[in-house]
């Protein structure tokens, strides 16, 4: 599994910035397509949280094995 990492920063205060990690299940997606196939769930993160700004956005593999809580 692929985790989105987007990195935010407040629109208000750019100087305050935060990782906000995202599943990104996309089986049939290659790893060097994921930022672009993630854009979308970027812009929906984004809408949901209209305070943020996006200042970069990456995929890397998920750290903990699928299904472990």
């Amino acid at each position: 599994m692929l985790i989105l990492a987007l990195s935010v920063c407040l629109a208000q205060e750019p100087a305050t910035c935060k990782v906000v990690q995202l599943p990104f299940f996309a089986e049939h997606v290659p790893a060097s397509e994921c930022t672009r196939y993630g854009e979308p769930e970027a812009r929906r993160w984004l809408e949901k949280h209209p305070g943020w700004t996006l200042r970069r956005s990456a995929c890397v593999a998920s750290s903990s094995p699928e299904g472990a809580a």
